[in-house]
């Protein structure tokens, strides 16, 4: 009767419930109800949640400006000047509090770079932000000495930290922190980034601090999120790939005017894909010739690779032939034969292919150039036996390749195998077509990238990457096996390796992380 108002947060956590909650709202009758009454639910985003709640309802919507410069002026608009001086030591206390809210800015915008910026996109908040420089408040005036060793695991272990499940994710913020969170930042001038853009300012007032806050570039130079500037380009092609596929996903399925049909795009690449295809592999032969012995694993690796081709090629084979069939009317157009044919037209790899593959993030075109090269390693390694120098990029299943060569070293040297491990030289004297033999013992991989670096030849270290230069080819690796291997403490870069550039997905041993 008095006409209040409900909140229900955080629905995403009751999935149970939301069909009753779905219910409920279809039988509030707007004249049966107080006027001013109003039901507010916070969510998530989540498939679950009613859609029916959704299209009768108003949306709000709570997310971080886009801009590292909109960031912070969203920040310091929600502070005031007793807020800039409430604390025992106000000067230290605004340095941190622009340093700790420019890290916050640089965390959520480091996003829009994908991959490059974390392996996973995580949500950070403003609560994380709230939390932190309530503690940071806390400590400042608690402690004579600043403790920032605390105030960083406080940050990046916890508020922030507790979000970040990635371990590579978690270096990095680890990292990060020391940038924005040091007693460098108490210091005037002192530059959060090499160019000097982004230092920490001398202000008192909240009104300084808005007008240096808005002296800042539109658009933030990558280095202030600790990348190369090659970074932007990646930058510019995600968004370009995501407005590409939207547009793609929007456009009709029915072809009109001149040219040729819808039907015979697709039928055409059908046939096209189906004349390139090689045969399966023959199992039984490949098993004789390379039997399964127990001084080398590579026969076996060699017999599962096939058959895990022969699996998707099967599966390719079948699924074209009934299009085609399907289109003619011959047989009838299920939802997954639409589905691979769709795909066809939009020059994606289909689902049904997808499901049965290894990881890949190429267009269909390129991904079948890809996939028959990888059949012609398979198919040149039983020909003409066990190759000098492996193609680590064509094998269907890696951690089998690299599990087997680790047992050869084991079985030979009578080892458990859970005491050895690889060690690893980059040899940039090799070129993959010049080896004649592999090594006695592990064994020569090539077909890895970097992204982010290169290897300089000249230095025989990692460097920057050139302007312009993505990825660069990584020289032949030697897989060295070695008992009880010590990892160096020093002279080393602990790199990730990655099957494609998402660098995430499911545990590695299904093999496909």
């Amino acid at each position: 009767a008095a006409g209040g108002w409900g909140v229900l947060q955080n629905c995403h956590l009751a999935v149970s419930w939301m069909p009753t909650l779905e219910r409920i709202v279809e039988n509030i009758a707007p004249d049966k109800v107080h006027k001013d009454f109003r039901l507010w639910l916070t969510s998530m985003p989540s498939p679950d949640f009613p859609v029916s709640i959704l299209q009768n309802g108003v949306k709000m919507t709570l997310e971080p400006p886009k801009g590292l410069k909109a960031n912070l002026l969203r920040q310091y608009n929600r502070f005031t000047d007793t807020y800039l001086n409430a604390s025992s030591k106000p000067e230290n206390w605004r340095a941190l509090l622009f340093g700790l809210c420019l890290f916050h800015a640089v965390i959520q915008d480091r996003r829009k770079f994908g991959p490059l910026g974390w392996n996973i996109r995580y949500d950070f908040t403003d609560g994380d932000l709230s939390v932190s420089l309530a503690q940071m408040q806390e400590y400042l005036d608690k402690y004579d000495e600043i403790p920032f060793k605390v105030l960083r695991f406080l940050f990046t272990e916890i508020n922030y930290g507790g979000r970040v499940t990635d371990d590579k994710d978690r270096r990095l913020i680890n990292n990060l922190v020391h940038t924005f969170c040091g007693p460098e930042v108490l210091a005037g001038g002192y530059m959060f980034s090499p160019s000097g853009t982004y230092v920490t300012p001398e202000c008192t007032s909240l009104k300084e601090y808005l007008e240096h806050i808005r002296g800042y570039p539109l658009v933030p130079q990558p280095e202030i999120f600790g990348l190369h500037d090659n970074a932007d380009i990646t930058c510019d092609q995600n968004e370009t790939y995501d407005m590409f596929a939207t547009v793609l996903s929007l456009q009709p399925r029915v072809a009109s005017g001149a040219g040729q049909s819808q039907e015979e795009v697709i039928g055409g690449l059908a046939a096209d894909i189906l004349s390139r295809m090689p045969p399966q592999f023959d199992v039984e032969a490949v098993s004789a010739a390379y039997p399964t012995t127990y001084q080398e694993s590579m026969n076996t690796v060699l017999t599962q690779e096939c058959i895990r081709y022969n699996t998707l090629l099967a599966v390719m084979a079948r699924s074209l032939k009934e299009t085609v069939k399907a289109l003619k009317g011959l047989v009838v157009m299920s939802p997954e034969l639409e589905g691979v044919a769709y795909a066809l037209y939009d020059n994606q790899v289909p689902e049904l292919w997808a499901s049965k593959a290894y990881p890949s993030l190429k267009p269909l075109s390129s991904w079948v150039v890809d996939l028959l090269e990888r059949c012609r390693f398979i198919d040149g390694w039983i020909k003409g036996g066990t190759p000098a120098v492996y193609w680590i990029s064509g094998f269907f299943f890696p951690q089998a390749f690299l599990t087997g060569t680790l047992q050869n070293y084991a079985r030979k040297n009578t080892f458990p195998i859970d005491t050895v491990s690889f060690s690893f030289t980059l040899c940039d004297d090799l070129a993959a077509e010049a080896v004649a033999a592999g090594p006695e013992d592990g064994c020569y991989i090539r077909g890895l990238f970097m992204e982010g670096a290169r290897w300089d030849a000249g230095t025989h270290l990692l460097g920057d990457s050139r302007p312009k230069e993505l990825f660069t080819d990584c020289p032949v690796v030697w897989l060295r096996p070695q008992q009880f291997r010590e990892k160096p403490a020093t002279g080393i870069y602990d790199c990730p390796v990655y099957k494609t550039l998402t660098r995430a997905g499911t545990l590695s041993t299904t093999g496909h992380s």
